[in-house]
């Protein structure tokens, strides 16, 4: 039987005598953040994770997830602990306010994050991808994106992806062969294939979204000729409500010792909307295309 007990001890000191958490109180936003605050977060999280995560963790693995005619089924359980998770408000913590998050310190927030992937690493991988899309959408995004997504991500009703790794380049991202073809309507027709993508497709939520490396006609080669794309399995309609299938299609998932719970995509696109929306989709065999919305700021990756 496995057991995990969250270590708040450990926590308690490194938060508080090593780093001060009472001078958290000082920074702009956090004027009620105090040590006792931070206390109870850290005590409600390890109980959540040991009673609703530490559950599933062996019985997920040894499940693992099902492939069935490019739909992804998560093992049993994990759909009804995702719920609670975000019915909890666990994957907003630190998320600004202004997107409906809790606009809690990134330290308490890690701190929550090192015990739901030291209880459950396949479970954690699901809200922290969309994590990742949330900062770089937050960052970089233009404002017309941030508005449609990163209040989705931030509730956790549609989740994120980072769409990186090609068959060919892992590492080298300057080899990515992966093209986006402007559209007359503002949209992107992308051809491509991505693999090992990580929560790439599942059914937590109604909606997931890639952020997806391509190119461009005249981009230059190596990294300085990479874009970043939007590209959401569904395209939303203009209430935010989810709209109709874009051309994102799983073709298949890894089985990864130990988090075999957790969705390792091959990505591929069949077909795609010209919608102006956000939509794409990699091609794994036959590179079909898909349209995409690309994220303004970073548009050139520097080398």
């Amino acid at each position: 039987m496995q057991t995990y007990t969250p270590p708040l001890r450990d926590m308690r000191f490194v938060i508080h005598e090593l780093h001060d958490s009472s001078a958290l109180a000082q920074l702009p936003g956090l004027e009620e953040m105090t040590p006792d605050l931070l206390n109870t977060i850290l005590e409600e999280a390890g109980k959540f994770i040991s009673a609703t995560l530490l559950p599933l963790n062996a019985s997920g693995d040894a499940e693992g997830c099902r492939y069935e005619n490019g739909v992804v089924r998560t093992p049993k359980g994990f759909k009804e602990a995702y719920k609670a998770f975000i019915d909890g408000g666990w994957g907003a913590l630190s998320s600004d306010p202004e997107y409906g998050g809790q606009g809690l310190p990134q330290s308490a927030a890690k701190l929550v994050e090192e015990m739901i992937c030291g209880c459950n690493l396949s479970f954690g991988l699901y809200p922290g991808l969309s994590h990742g899309a949330y900062l770089a959408l937050k960052s970089h995004g233009a404002d017309a994106l941030k508005n449609v997504y990163l209040p989705k991500l931030v509730d956790g009703s549609w989740t994120g992806t980072m769409c990186l790794t090609e068959s060919h380049c892992g590492t080298d991202l300057g080899l990515l062969r992966t093209k986006a073809v402007p559209q007359a309507d503002g949209s992107y027709r992308i051809t491509g294939s991505k693999i090992f993508i990580s929560a790439g497709e599942h059914d937590l939520t109604e909606n997931i979204i890639h952020l997806v490396l391509a190119r461009t006609p005249d981009a230059p080669p190596g990294i300085k000729g990479i874009s970043l794309f939007v590209v959401p399995k569904f395209l939303p309609n203009a209430d935010g409500s989810v709209g109709p299938r874009n051309g994102v299609k799983c073709t298949g998932i890894e089985h990864k010792m130990g988090i075999k719970a957790s969705a390792t995509c091959q990505i591929s696109t069949r077909w795609a909307s010209r919608r102006p929306r956000p939509a794409r989709s990699p091609s794994m065999r036959p590179p079909d295309s898909w349209s995409a919305n690309r994220t303004r700021a970073c548009v050139r990756c520097s080398s």
